[in-house]
């Protein structure tokens, strides 16, 4: 099961699975960003390249506003697909 929230201070709550199924539900959350934020991955337990794709699209809409998507809390499976897409490189990984 797949959970996406968006708490005060833009705080992205990503808990369970984000595959292909999940991804109009994630956009429709991510879309209403407006300023920088932090994606906490703490209990999210699975990235398809779907999910990776809708966090590189807000990642770019929030960059070219002027504002930043911070990710945190990656465990080691997540944050080796940001290493290995080069994606480390471009956004900020804590």
């Amino acid at each position: 099961m797949f959970e996406i929230t968006l708490e005060d201070g833009g705080l992205i709550k990503l808990s369970g699975r984000f595959d292909a199924t999940q991804t109009e539900r994630a956009r429709a959350v991510l879309k209403t960003l407006d300023r920088s934020a932090t994606a906490d991955f703490a209990d999210l337990d699975y990235i398809s390249s779907a999910g990776l794709g809708i966090i590189v699209e807000t990642y770019k809409r929030l960059h070219d506003a002027g504002h930043g998507l911070r990710l945190i809390h990656l465990n080691p499976r997540i944050r080796s697909i940001f290493t290995y897409s080069g994606l480390d490189k471009v956004m900020q990984i804590e």
